[in-house]
């Protein structure tokens, strides 16, 4: 079975998990409203994808993970531990469709972090939450969409911002790495797929 790696734009969310379609949590500030795809239109004229779609060969979505400008986001200055910084591509939420595939996950942020690169991004950041030891994987991955384990952030050389309880702002610096070359990603995300065997190999179309 071959994977595939889809970047997520107006074109393309359709094919993303149902849930996606309208939701526009990240998009807006509490008690307000827009038209999602006017956001859309904005964002792309100005940044271009804003995410990622992963399917199998047979066209199954697997997982979505959204990121963008952090400015982009008017919700993550109302949450505990923000604002993001204005410098950052901020991670906002990611979806997984199958528990038991936990290499997803792992393969939609090492994507993001090399889009973020490749973009001359200075840094990428992500809401985490600290869960008591012990918290179960479903919990930890597919209650919570829109905040990740911070110990998991951590593993990726995510480092604490601020924090205000549980809750981290977490960031993770671009500007020692180096450029995402062509087929590196790919390799990196082998490394996962080998981590987690039986699963396959993401590529890009």
């Amino acid at each position: 079975m071959t994977t595939t790696i889809r970047e997520l734009t107006g074109a393309t969310l359709e094919i993303a998990p149902t849930v996606c379609h309208e939701c526009i949590w990240w998009q807006t500030r509490s008690g307000r409203s827009l038209d999602k795809r006017k956001w859309i239109r904005g964002v792309e004229d100005e940044w271009g994808a804003w995410g990622t779609v992963y399917t199998d060969d047979d066209g199954r979505v697997l997982g979505s993970m959204q990121y963008g400008p952090a400015d982009a986001f008017p919700r993550a200055r109302e949450l505990p531990a923000g604002p993001p910084s204005d410098d950052a591509v901020l991670l906002t939420c990611a979806y997984l469709t199958d528990p038991s595939r936990p290499w997803v996950m792992q393969s939609l942020f090492l994507t993001a972090i090399g889009d973020a690169r490749d973009r001359g991004a200075r840094a990428l950041e992500a809401f985490a939450y600290r869960y008591p030891e012990g918290e179960t994987q479903f919990e930890r991955f597919h209650v919570h969409r829109t905040i990740f384990p911070a110990d998991f952030l951590a593993d990726f050389g995510f480092m604490p911002v601020r924090a205000l309880g549980r809750v981290e702002l977490a960031r993770l610096e671009l500007g020692g790495l180096q450029p995402v070359e062509e087929g590196k990603r790919e390799a990196v995300l082998r490394v996962v797929r080998d981590a987690f065997l039986p699963a396959p190999a993401p590529q890009r179309p």
